[in-house]
């Protein structure tokens, strides 16, 4: 037997084993208001201070060519949905791979358990929430056809061995060439008990190379990725060329460089990518679950200076296609843009609800996770530092023996912001010229001290695809800032 359901009516508790709604399967849309308005209604009812859904449809892809053949072509496909229960300071989340009434009512019967909660008596009244109308980003912005206009495999496997080819080209002394992409299309609904329901699509894209020489006992390796978020034609329109030189010289002139002497230097740190270090060591420290675990220097600081007043910074969700540019975030809030520090004054921290509702700072869209199958948390989005009134050559002038740090590689970051990163490309500056190539160099210090010494910065922003673990997953972010010259560090070697 199905229950006519009228929406002007209160459900009672019996009648919900009884549901029957025809939701679509192959797509999020106005369809899901009344089984997810019901079942947070359900969850209200229960006791629940707020009721979170996240839904999930997801295909992802990737490819690999190693020298002239491709090597790997994985994909992956995914559907699911997650529900987080709240009471108090107090949360749980539960996650599923059945998206039927029945599968997602059994999930937030288990979350609703676990807090302790219990379902309304059989003759209770179960109020629909009352949700918006759906805020669908996908249909507003045309992405409903970008997963059809993507590349197919045979042009993912031809750029890839093409680009091999050209790195092949013009470095010398190759051991191996590694041309590397994928794409991964994502499909969200969000709705919650205070009446968000919000949907989105996101295409997130990636290729690069890695390319690693051997000449006796010299060696070297030299990787650089691009990322895009809102083109379906990216691949294609990669300058496959252009990388392969870059990446070929870097290479080179690494293979025979020296190795650096330990001691304690000024550097200047290159735009892009060399913003991984504030993102480490310091965008960490600035997310609400640091001050939840009471993990971060900065907790009670806000207001209070703690950086070099040359340096402002920002976390933001808003710049072009930039590879952590989100529409809305993973519990349904528009993105907008976050002033972290401003003139070296720390000014907001990085808050998804959760975070919020324990620590009492503002939720700044940034609620994100890697899949349904995790809670969203605070991470950050496009995070970097501004520009700054110098130009490169006024930091190179200002250092008379130092180290310039071009390409930054991998590192590990302590729980209070203690760090060492590898630097891949490395010169020697001598009078404010760079003068000879240096490798084997690791930069080693605490955010609290290296950001007070951060006391130049140029003014050629640049931003770079990064990858960020944490609570949440795996999640794709930017960093970046403009070149910066940091008065002091320690840099290790041999």
């Amino acid at each position: 037997m199905t229950v006519s359901i009228d929406p002007k009516t209160f459900l009672l508790s019996k009648q919900l084993p009884n549901l029957s709604y025809a939701s679509t399967t192959n797509r999020f849309d106005e369809t899901w208001e009344a089984p997810l308005a019901t079942l947070l209604g359900l969850g209200r009812a229960a006791g629940a201070d707020f009721v979170e859904f996240f839904l999930e449809r997801s295909n992802y892809i990737s490819c690999l060519a190693e020298d002239d053949q491709i090597t790997s072509i994985s994909p992956r496909l995914s559907t699911g949905a997650g529900v987080r229960v709240f009471k108090g300071h107090a949360d749980c989340y539960v996650s599923t791979n059945d998206l039927s009434f029945t599968g997602l009512k059994s999930a937030l019967e288990k979350a609703l358990g676990i807090m302790a909660l219990h379902l309304p008596a059989p003759n209770s009244y179960v109020p629909e929430i009352n949700l918006e109308l759906l805020r669908d980003y996908a249909t507003k912005k045309g992405k409903d056809v970008w997963l059809k206009q993507c590349s197919s495999m045979q042009e993912m496997a031809d750029v890839l061995l093409a680009a091999n080819g050209k790195l092949k080209q013009t470095a010398t002394h190759i051991q191996s060439r590694r041309a590397a992409y994928f794409r991964d299309w994502q499909e969200v609904l969000v709705a919650s008990s205070d009446g968000t329901f919000a949907r989105d699509i996101r295409l997130t894209q990636s290729v690069g190379y890695n390319l690693l020489c051997a000449d006796g006992a010299n060696r070297s390796s030299i990787g650089q990725r691009v990322g895009d978020t809102s083109n379906p034609g990216f691949l294609t329109s990669w300058d496959y060329g252009a990388t392969a030189e870059d990446v070929s010289e870097s290479a080179g002139k690494m293979l025979y460089a020296d190795y650096v002497e330990s001691g304690t230097y000024p550097i200047i740190m290159a735009n892009q990518f060399g913003g991984v270090i504030f993102h480490e060591a310091c965008g960490h420290l600035l997310e609400t679950t640091q001050i939840e675990k009471n993990t971060t220097p900065f907790i009670d600081m806000k207001g209070q200076k703690i950086a070099h007043e040359s340096l402002t910074a920002w976390d933001e969700g808003l710049s072009g296609n930039a590879f952590g540019t989100i529409d809305m975030d993973d519990e349904g809030m528009p993105a907008q843009r976050t002033l972290l520090i401003e003139n070296g004054i720390l000014k907001n921290f990085i808050a998804d609800r959760a975070g919020s509702i324990r620590t009492g700072h503002p939720r700044t869209g940034s609620g994100r996770r890697n899949s349904y199958a995790y809670a969203a948390a605070s991470r950050m989005r496009n995070t970097y530092i501004a520009p700054g009134e110098h130009h490169v050559d006024d930091l190179f002038n200002s250092i008379e023996k130092g180290i310039y740090c071009k390409k930054m590689g991998g590192g590990s970051v302590g729980a209070t912001g203690q760090f060492n990163f590898a630097v891949d490309e490395a010169y020697l500056i001598e009078n404010g010229k760079i003068t000879k190539p240096l490798k084997g160099a690791t930069l080693i210090g605490e955010a609290k001290e290296i950001m007070n010494k951060i006391s130049m910065c140029s003014a050629d922003l640049g931003l770079a695809a990064g990858f960020c673990g944490s609570v949440s997953g795996s999640i794709y972010v930017t960093v970046g800032q403009p070149h910066i010259k940091v008065d002091s560090i320690t840099v290790g070697g041999r």
